[in-house]
């Protein structure tokens, strides 16, 4: 991956910013909006109600008078689900209520901290609270329509003087909640933010939901079109693919055009060297074999490697607690 072009700058490097996590947006039993489009792509208000339905799911999106939240809004969203998790893994007690410092979401987001950036920031809030998402859920044989918001609610809790918002308090909705309860996340690069074109980072997050672990996925250009939610003519949209190919900005994975209209994404080879890798010591593996009795600890230690790997190789402050937590993470799904 280049490292200029059409990426934006990394506008404030830090010592120890750690990626979390991504929601699946729908309730566990749906689709995720990593795979489906409920996010707009437009950099201008968006009031079109978007419609989609693929395999039985039927997902509407309805804007408010300001629009459509748009796919650089999520970044909000992917930054609470991040303190969530690391408070989760941590083992904190979490609720659907956060109160963040605004400076820390821009920074973590790698948005500028001006004036003007506050109020982007609250224009972000008004969309994500007003746009309704409305979609059928089958449990059983039976089915239901249910309708929630991106989030319930937000207020700004403290001001500077000059107007500019401090701090602010958001109340994510509970189907949102109970993903990150479920831990139906799913780990981005950091690179994500990167990402100057809307449609860049709702292709990378397509791969990154499709590919997981697999080594390459295949796709129409048509399935393709419909998933990332674009309103461009086929044409138009197959021609912006092939720009991204040539310009290859995408963190992880690499895009090759294949034979019968098709992409192919496959995960970027990554050579470590084993000096640079992230090391524990004996009493962080001791602590996780009494957390985890019978388990390999070593086979833990290469998965947390590979993990570090796959969020950007981030330079860690407590490696051993980070280590610790990771395995936290592994024996509760274990134990699910």
């Amino acid at each position: 991956m280049t490292a200029s072009g059409g990426l934006l700058p990394d506008r404030h490097p830090t010592d120890d910013f750690f990626v979390c996590d991504i929601f699946d947006a729908v309730p566990k039993d749906d689709m995720a909006t990593m795979e489906h489009p409920v996010f707009s792509l437009a950099t201008r208000p968006d009031r079109r109600i978007l419609e989609y339905a693929h395999k039985g799911t039927e997902i509407t999106v309805t804007p408010s008078v300001r629009g459509l939240a748009t796919i650089h809004d999520k970044d909000i969203l992917i930054y609470c689900i991040s303190q969530l998790m690391a408070a989760l893994n941590a083992g904190g007690t979490i609720s659907r209520t956060l109160t963040l410092r605004a400076h820390d979401l821009l920074v973590a987001t790698n948005r500028e901290t001006s004036g003007d950036a506050y109020r982007r920031l609250r224009e972000a809030f008004e969309r994500l609270a007003g746009t309704r998402i409305t979609t059928n859920i089958t449990t059983g044989e039976i089915e239901t329509t249910r309708g929630f918001g991106l989030i319930e609610s937000w207020e700004i809790v403290r001001r500077a003087r000059g107007g500019r918002m401090i701090s602010v308090s958001v109340t994510i909705s509970e189907w949102l909640f109970r993903a990150v309860m479920n831990k139906s996340v799913l780990t981005l690069s950091r690179d994500y933010f990167r990402l100057r074109k809307p449609l860049e980072r709702r292709i990378y997050e397509i791969a990154r939901k499709h590919c997981g672990r697999q080594p390459g996925w295949v796709v129409s250009v048509d399935t393709l079109l419909k998933k990332s939610g674009s309103n461009s003519p086929r044409r138009v949209f197959r021609k912006m693919l092939r720009d991204m190919i040539v310009a290859d900005h995408l963190p992880d994975y690499e895009m090759v055009e294949e034979e019968g209209d098709k992409v192919r994404f496959s995960r970027r080879s990554v050579v470590v060297d084993e000096m640079t890798l992230p090391q524990v010591s004996p009493r962080a593996l001791e602590a996780v074999r009494a957390l985890w009795p019978g388990c390999d600890v070593y086979a833990v230690v290469a998965e947390w490697q590979a993990y570090w790997i796959r969020s950007g190789r981030p330079q860690l402050r407590a490696a051993d607690a980070a280590f610790v937590g990771f395995a936290k993470t592994l024996v509760s799904r274990d134990k699910g």
